[in-house]
């Protein structure tokens, strides 16, 4: 019986590799499905996708090097795997976007967003991929959605709410969301930035008043 199963899980992975390549090769990623991966349970390969992704991120460049390639294969397969694991689509969000592969990036945190509508971790990456293109209205909408349904949100969040809407010139939410950030975190950058935002305000105050 257990080796029926174990047969069994090699023929599905084997079925999910292969669809799994489609849509990679259509991406323009080309590669295939590693041999020594399909005999492997999601649980087993999770901790090889982690070590793979996180050496891809500290590589530098957008290259599509070794360990790209094999964070890609795997969190393909696990994807294929278990279509309702939110971390996979978001992985694989990151991969595509540090590759410049927006279309997929994009489609990747919006089945990240499918998957769990009320979880703020694909809204908070599509927001960044938006801020990193300078797109900041989209950028914006996304962050607050993502803070919307966060009962803790992050520094990082609320520092980049601020940095957006200073970028928008209003002032006010930008201090609003960067004294939070500060709350959580205190710093040299952030007190030097809500004292930029403060000037900045002061002379706003002073022109609409005059």
């Amino acid at each position: 019986m257990r080796q029926l199963s174990k047969v069994l899980l090699v023929i599905f992975i084997f079925m999910a590799g292969t669809a799994s390549f489609v849509s990679a090769h259509q991406s323009g990623v080309k590669y295939s499905i590693p041999v020594e991966y399909k005999n492997l349970s999601e649980n087993e390969l999770k901790p090889i996708a982690h070590d793979y992704f996180y050496s891809s991120l500290n590589a530098e460049g957008c290259v599509l090097n070794e360990d790209t390639t094999k964070a890609l294969n795997l969190y393909t397969i696990l994807q294929q795997m278990n279509p309702q694991n939110i971390s996979y689509s978001i992985k694989l969000g990151i991969l595509y976007d540090k590759l410049g592969k927006d279309r997929y990036a994009k489609g990747s945190f919006a089945h990240a967003i499918g998957i769990a509508p009320t979880k703020a971790v694909g809204y908070y990456y599509y927001g960044e991929y938006y801020y990193k293109r300078g797109q900041f209205r989209q950028a914006l909408r996304y962050y607050n959605q993502a803070l919307e349904y966060l009962e803790k949100p992050s520094y990082e969040l609320y520092y980049k709410l601020g940095d957006v809407y200073q970028k928008f010139g209003d002032t006010k939410q930008s201090l609003k969301y960067l004294n939070l950030a500060k709350d959580i975190k205190p710093n040299s950058e952030i007190n030097s930035k809500i004292k930029n935002v403060e000037i900045t305000d002061s002379v706003n105050i002073m022109y609409y008043r005059d």
